[in-house]
């Protein structure tokens, strides 16, 4: 049982990280920070993506804003 931790420990650090520890070893700041930048413009792609789609169902005005709207509050 404890080979199959050991090989799943060799798959995760030697192959699927190796990517990983070679950019933190880069000398460019940019370079070694690229991955996070990439993130980064995803996230903000998102973002404005989905307030763009939440004015789009806001401005149908389908949505019931009255305070009694949920018997919850």
């Amino acid at each position: 049982m404890t080979s199959l931790f050991k090989a799943i420990e060799d798959l995760f650090v030697n192959v699927l990280f190796a990517p990983l520890d070679a950019m933190r070893f880069m000398d460019s700041w940019w370079g070694a920070n690229a991955l996070n930048w990439i993130f980064m413009i995803i996230g903000a792609v998102a973002m404005v993506y989905w307030m763009l789609e939440l004015k789009k169902y806001n401005d149908k005005g389908e949505e019931n804003q009255d305070t009694s709207a949920h018997s919850y509050l």
